[in-house]
């Protein structure tokens, strides 16, 4: 059995909005769809099923899915699933604290196996929950929504 890293992601934004408009958003594939993602699934219940999608996202235009189960609610405090491939889930938590008239949103994730695979996934997650959290923050406070880069044509592409 492959032994977990000790180290787990921490990423943590204050959001000028109540919890429960920050809870509504992350519980929303909608509005997923409108800060980080495109065509996300989400059953915000307890045993319910996501799916992260990206097409076409940022500069590097990549495209990929990612399943998993919502484990967890507590409206508006708690938000918790996991999500991967078999034998390789980690979990995910958002916790929200009102705060200073709006939100703190603490988010962690845990699971990811000591190998060379699981260091690699947790250094790429942690800069990717970090993005997250930001166009959570700039979409809830400022209605900033997702600008997918125009595709570039094969004599666009520039190479090194």
């Amino acid at each position: 059995m492959t032994r977990t890293l000790d180290q787990k992601i921490k990423q943590r934004t204050f959001i000028a909005a109540s919890p429960e408009k920050v809870y509504a958003t992350i519980t929303s594939a909608k509005e997923w769809d409108s800060f980080f993602t495109t065509g996300m699934r989400l059953d915000p219940r307890p045993g319910g099923r996501c799916v992260f999608a990206w097409e076409n996202w940022g500069p590097d235009s990549y495209t990929l899915t990612a399943s998993g189960e919502v484990l967890e609610t507590e409206p508006p405090h708690r938000f918790t699933f996991k999500w991967g491939s078999k034998g390789k889930e980690t979990r995910v938590n958002f916790d929200l604290v009102e705060k200073n008239g709006g939100t703190v949103v603490t988010l962690t994730e845990d699971g990811y196996r000591d190998d060379p695979e699981g260091r690699a996934m947790i250094m790429e997650c942690a800069s990717g929950w970090g993005e997250a959290l930001t166009l959570l923050k700039f979409y809830i406070e400022h209605g900033i929504t997702y600008t997918a880069p125009a595709t570039a044509t094969k004599s666009e592409v520039k190479e090194d």
